[in-house]
């Protein structure tokens, strides 16, 4: 296997298998969870930063307060999305998180347009449309947006549109986000904990192994995503990324006792059908232009 792929693939199934881990977690409150997320994540890319000897980027950095403006920005987004997901797949939602990520690359097309001004071709406005048809469908079947599904495509969409343009790598830019993070995060812990409502205070040796380990688990995957990203094509990188949802749909349905009622495979079915769409049609114009070169 090509090594791009190989480690494109393996960060898009540790993403995957996420809400089996996340099931060690249903006592802690989701913004225990993510201050822990940030706490950890933090230190374990300082200790690779340090080992890479990676840290040239940041005094310079200090003095760019529009950049760090930014990358505020982007932290807040990905703190959201974090959030989010937290939720989602510890109460019983982690199907309609997968629904987040398979709606990703739409949003994303609908982002670039409004804000980077991209033309999408036809074939792309297609699959836009008839994802917007499956959340109408789903809307109209439960009564409600899919607003779980809805809020973890757009922050981590706009959220990928702001690193678009970022001045700093996958490494780096992970690690400003969660130091710009840190000090809400261990306000938070130490809040909790002086008011006794912290479950890692009273944390058995199993749950608290789980929440140092969640660190690692975040970054990991982001670091093997950033080294497949270099490696291989975009229209490659975007039809592994369908591995990530995929799972998560599978493991909601069939270990964790989620319902997929016929009216909601439905809407699952309308937004499989955009991204095939979407999908057939990079292809095809890759194949196009690869034939006229």
């Amino acid at each position: 296997m090509h090594p791009g792929i190989a480690y494109a693939t393996l960060a898009y199934v540790i993403w995957g298998l996420f809400p089996l881990y996340f099931q060690f977690f249903r006592s802690v409150s989701p913004l225990e969870i993510i201050a822990h997320r940030t706490l950890w994540s933090l230190v374990f890319l300082a200790a690779v930063l340090i080992w890479r000897r990676r840290l040239a980027w940041l005094a310079p950095l200090l003095r760019q307060p529009r950049v760090l403006g930014v990358f505020a920005l982007s932290a807040l987004l990905l703190a959201g999305n974090w959030l989010v997901y937290v939720w989602a797949v510890t109460n019983g939602q982690v199907l309609e998180s997968s629904l987040g990520y398979f709606m990703l690359p739409l949003v994303s097309v609908a982002l670039g347009t409004v804000f980077l001004h991209e033309r999408p071709r036809p074939g792309q406005w297609l699959a836009v449309a008839i994802a917007a048809a499956g959340v109408a469908w789903l809307t109209w079947q439960t009564g409600r947006l899919p607003w779980a599904a809805l809020a973890l495509a757009l922050t981590f969409g706009f959220y990928g549109l702001l690193r678009k343009t970022a001045p700093l790598g996958a490494l780096e830019g992970l690690s400003l986000e969660t130091a710009l993070l840190l000090p809400l995060a261990l306000g938070y812990l130490a809040w909790t904990g002086q008011a006794g409502q912290a479950a890692w205070t009273q944390a058995g040796p199993g749950l608290l192994a789980a929440l140092l380990a969640v660190g690692p688990i975040t970054a990991v995957p982001l670091l093997l995503f950033a080294a497949g990203a270099r490696r291989i094509p975009l229209a490659t990188l975007g039809l592994l990324q369908y591995i990530s949802p995929m799972l998560q749909f599978v493991l909601g349905v069939w270990l964790l006792g989620e319902v997929a009622s016929p009216a909601r495979m439905v809407g699952f079915g309308l937004i499989w059908a955009a991204l095939l769409c979407y999908s057939l049609e990079g292809l095809w114009r890759q194949r196009v232009a690869r034939l006229a070169m």
